[in-house]
C-alpha cells in the first residue's frame, strides 16, 4: 500500500488518529452556507442526469451522506477514521472503513462520487492514483464532485493545524489541479471560492468532473 513516493503508514495513522479525536466536534458543526450551496448544486445535477448510486469519499461523521440519503440517493460512505465510520452508522448510513486510494468496489459501481476535503491529504505523487481509482469505480460518464482547499503549492504537515496529531496537507494551484484531474476526467465546472479570515494564499477549489471512460 505504500510504494516509494506515496503516503506512508505513519502519516495515514496520524490522519486516522487526528480525525478520530475530532469526530465529536465535527459531528456538532453546521456546514457553512457556501458548502451547503455546493452540495445542493451537485444534487441538482445528479437528479438531471438520473444518478442514483453515490459514493462519498471521506464522509466524516456522515452529515453530507445523510443529506443525500434523505434526498433519495443510494449512498455508500467511506472514511479512514473508525470513529467517523461509527458515527455514520449511528445515522443509519452504509459506512465502511476504507482508503481513498484503495477503493474496494468493482468497476463501474457508482453513478457519482462526492468528496469534500479528503483529497487534500494525498501527496502530489499519490493524487493520480486516487483519481484513477475514482474513475475505475464510476460508470462511463459518471460524475465526480471534488472539493478541496488550495491555491498554491504546498506539501507536508501543517504546523498551524489545530488537530493533534497535526495533519498532512497537499495544496495545488488551480492550474496544477486542473491539469491533474484533466488526465482522467473532463472538467464540467470549476469554481474558486475566496474565504474570509483565511490565509490569503488559500481558497476553495470546487470541481465537477465527468469520467472520461475509454470507448
Amino acid at each position: 500500500m505504500d510504494p516509494v513516493g506515496l503516503m506512508n503508514d505513519e502519516t495515514r495513522d496520524r490522519l486516522r488518529n487526528a480525525y478520530d479525536g475530532q469526530a465529536a466536534v465535527r459531528d456538532g458543526r453546521t456546514p457553512a452556507a457556501w458548502k451547503r450551496d455546493l452540495r445542493a448544486a451537485f444534487l441538482e445535477r445528479l437528479r438531471r442526469e438520473r444518478c442514483v448510486r453515490l459514493l462519498e469519499i471521506g464522509a466524516g461523521p456522515g452529515r453530507d451522506g445523510a443529506f443525500f440519503v434523505r434526498e433519495g440517493l443510494d449512498v455508500v460512505c467511506i472514511d479512514l477514521s473508525p470513529e467517523m465510520i461509527r458515527r455514520c452508522r449511528e445515522k443509519g448510513l452504509d459506512a465502511r472503513p476504507m482508503d481513498a486510494c484503495d477503493l474496494r468496489f468493482p468497476d463501474n459501481s457508482f453513478d457519482a462520487v462526492y468528496s469534500l476535503n479528503t483529497f487534500l491529504h494525498l501527496p502530489h505523487t499519490e493524487l493520480p492514483r486516487g483519481l484513477r481509482e475514482v474513475g475505475r469505480v464510476l460508470r462511463p460518464d459518471g460524475l465526480f464532485f471534488l472539493g478541496l482547499y488550495g491555491g498554491y503549492e504546498h506539501e507536508g504537515v501543517w504546523e498551524e493545524d489545530d488537530c493533534e496529531p497535526k495533519r498532512f496537507f497537499s495544496f495545488h494551484t488551480d492550474a496544477g489541479l486542473l491539469e491533474a484531474t484533466g488526465a482522467v476526467f473532463d472538467v464540467v465546472s470549476f469554481r474558486r471560492i475566496d474565504l474570509e479570515d483565511s490565509d490569503p494564499r488559500i481558497h476553495f477549489q470546487s470541481l465537477i468532473l465527468r469520467y472520461r471512460a475509454k470507448r
